[in-house]
């Protein structure tokens, strides 16, 4: 039996709120295979975030085990970790806020290149070269500031970015989610293709589920913290066997469900279609956004 290249088991994230507690991930297991795919999905709020950044230790989990090729990254202290960072890279919602405005394209794809050894400021930019024309970007793209780019032109930097260090997997949170719908559909094709080439493994972070649809295999339910559903993606989106994820569906398909509506409303308005018995009461905002 081959071990999966990430395996999540009884994850646990905790924020301190108010002088106590707020359980942002209750429990929370899955796997991932080589080349696989796996989208969280859920409103906001249910945890999937979290997960994310668990995932790549921006956050240390409050109990359970993330096992990368078996080993467990969910508490291993910054010197032992520092070299396995390469392995799992994430691309960010933000594709403004995630990139240095002083950095030209070329300097922000080769800064993780010097981190990961590559002494060579020649090398480190050939190779970033390659990498932002591999991301769909033209050379001349390589001495220009995020400012000068279009929202979809600086995801692809961050997508370089995260490549620069030959990750085996890469965490996409919301990373489309800021895009037109025109430019979505651009990047979801370049990471398909990507994802061919390279054999990347994906987690996607979205609550968009035509995004899910077009680029995972398999997807995974949150409400509140804990996992709900979960199975391949063309088979829980066709017939969910749980309320919450059938509200979920009903919510992406129809279009007036969002029109003038804030985003807690909506929250609202998916709970009460899940679950008949829910109260208004909402949980407490944690101190780092899920």
């Amino acid at each position: 039996m081959t071990t999966p290249l990430l395996a999540v088991e009884d994850l646990v994230v905790e924020y301190p709120v108010h002088g106590g507690k707020f359980r942002a991930v209750d429990g929370v297991g899955f796997t991932v295979e080589r080349g696989g795919s796996l989208a969280i999905v859920g409103e906001s709020g249910c945890g999937k975030s979290t997960i994310a950044r668990s995932l790549v230790r921006l956050l240390r989990p409050t109990e359970g085990r993330i096992l990368l090729d078996g080993t467990d990254i969910a508490t291993l202290p910054e010197r032992r970790l520092r070299p396995l960072r390469r392995r799992v890279q994430m691309v960010f919602q933000d594709p403004y806020g995630s990139l240095d405005p002083h950095l030209t394209a070329e300097e922000t794809v080769a800064e993780p290149l010097r981190l990961a050894g590559v002494t060579s400021k020649a090398e480190r930019a050939r190779r970033a070269a390659e990498l932002i024309d591999q991301v769909g970007l033209p050379s001349s793209a390589l001495h220009r500031r995020p400012g000068e780019f279009s929202g979809g032109q600086r995801q692809r930097i961050g997508i370089a970015r995260a490549l620069a260090s030959d990750p085996e997997l890469l965490v996409c949170d919301e990373a489309t989610s800021a895009l037109d719908v025109s430019v979505q559909a651009q990047v979801l094709r370049l990471l398909r293709d990507l994802q061919a080439e390279r054999q990347l493994a994906y987690i996607v972070i979205s609550h968009n589920l035509g995004v899910v649809r077009e680029i995972s295999s398999e997807v995974m339910v949150m409400r509140g913290g804990r996992v709900v559903e979960s199975g391949l993606t063309e088979t829980v989106l066709a017939g969910p066997a749980e309320p919450y994820t059938r509200a979920l569906r009903r919510a992406a398909l129809d279009p007036t469900t969002m029109r003038g509506r804030k985003p807690r409303a909506l929250v609202s308005a998916i709970v009460s279609a899940s679950d008949p018995e829910a109260t208004s009461a909402t949980a407490p905002e944690p101190a780092t956004p899920s």
